[in-house]
């Protein structure tokens, strides 16, 4: 499929340039139907059967279970946020003094307070990799560091696919391949690209994978989805809920306590993954992701932007190597000379909308986004 602009899918305003997928995506029309359909039927609760407390939550989890490439969707639980992703793995590893954790620095704060907090707890060391200076190669450089620092005392590598400040690309295969090593876990963050960029499960094979379900999946804030291999599949959730037990489905024996948790990760979903809106919600924007497919949305983005990139390039700025970002996501390094409060004004004057993490003004475009979108950017840049 060669995908064209999906603009008219999205209620997007036309007066404005939305480059900002990275801070929160806007909801496809077919999504916010939903939403509105399933509050709507909230309103008489004697139409919710007992049967659709289990199947919505089934359906997302074939859904994302086919977007990732995992073999069965009982890997996969319903959670609401990346941090809670990450406390259940912290919940599932034994760590003890002197145990290594990997991870980057400047990475999003939802997978380092949790670490550091075990580290508090246990004497385990958090060994934050920073990056290289801005200059050529500084990607590469990166996930050169990130290999070196992986050694027979690592016990976990925790880090996103892309890093959420700039784009900045890791190859996780070769990451994956000196924590098997070394027998350490690899725990993934994969909310800044799993949706927009390729992830297989099978290919990687990483220990978790922890996606919040509001970026690059499309779906609603609140709910997220996350796979954990079968490492992990005999561990101890963070709360015990009725519905994670087995025979949950026969409400009249609820009463008849059952203390066996669910198939594999079934056991760490939270509480209420039910969720009559959002999990339907979610479940509908994964699913048109699919009908994309990451790789075409991947095409689609370096079409609009390969152009404009190389323009600000040429005007002094600088933006990681294409073998080492997505499309999707990069950052836009200033030159000496320019200064980011000017650039600001320009882009807020003309209604283009992007982020700003650290030095870097993050621009992430999807597949609502044009060529020109990108040339207005640019010229907020001369």
């Amino acid at each position: 499929m060669i995908l064209n602009t999906q603009k008219h899918l999205f209620s997007l305003s036309e007066k404005s340039i939305y480059l900002n997928g990275s801070y929160m995506s806007p909801l496809l029309k077919t999504v916010e139907e939903i939403g509105i359909k399933a509050i709507i039927n909230r309103g008489n609760p004697y139409s919710i059967t007992e049967q659709d407390f289990f199947t919505d939550q089934i359906i997302l989890k074939k859904r994302f279970a086919r977007l990732v490439e995992v073999p069965d969707y009982q890997n996969i639980a319903i959670i609401p946020s990346v941090s809670y992703g990450i406390s259940t793995v912290i919940k599932n590893i034994s760590l003890k003094k002197e145990d290594e954790v990997v991870l980057l620095k400047e990475q999003f704060p939802s997978n380092v307070y949790a670490w550091k907090r075990i580290e508090e707890e246990t004497g385990c060391i958090i060994k934050t990799i920073s990056s290289p200076e801005i200059a050529k190669n500084r990607g590469k450089k990166w996930n050169e560091i990130i290999l070196n620092s992986i050694t027979s005392k690592t016990r976990v590598v925790s880090i996103p696919q892309h890093h959420w400040t700039d784009g900045t690309y890791f190859n996780l295969k070769a990451i994956r391949d000196k924590t098997n090593r070394v027998n350490a876990f690899l725990i993934i963050d994969g909310t800044q690209s799993v949706g927009a960029y390729p992830f297989s499960i099978q290919e990687i094979q990483p220990d978790a994978l922890i996606c919040a379900g509001y970026k690059w999946l499309m779906g609603p804030y609140s709910i997220g989805v996350a796979y954990y291999s079968d490492r992990f599949c005999d561990g101890i959730p963070i709360e015990e809920n009725w519905i994670n037990r087995e025979n949950s489905e026969n409400f009249s024996q609820l009463v008849k306590y059952n203390y066996n948790y669910s198939p594999k990760a079934s056991r760490f979903n939270m509480g209420e993954a039910s969720n009559f809106i959002l999990t339907p919600m979610l479940s509908e924007a994964i699913n048109q992701i699919i009908k994309w497919s990451p790789k075409n949305i991947q095409s689609y983005c370096k079409f609009i932007t390969e152009e404009s990139i190389n323009e600000l390039k040429d005007l002094g700025c600088f933006i990681e190597d294409e073998a080492y970002r997505g499309h999707h996501l990069f950052g836009i390094y200033l030159p000496k000379s320019k200064k980011i409060s000017t650039i600001k004004k320009q882009l807020a004057k003309q209604q283009i909308y992007v982020s700003y993490r650290g030095n870097s003004i993050r621009v992430s475009p999807n597949v609502y986004n044009t060529k020109e979108d990108l040339k207005k950017l640019v010229a907020c840049f001369i």
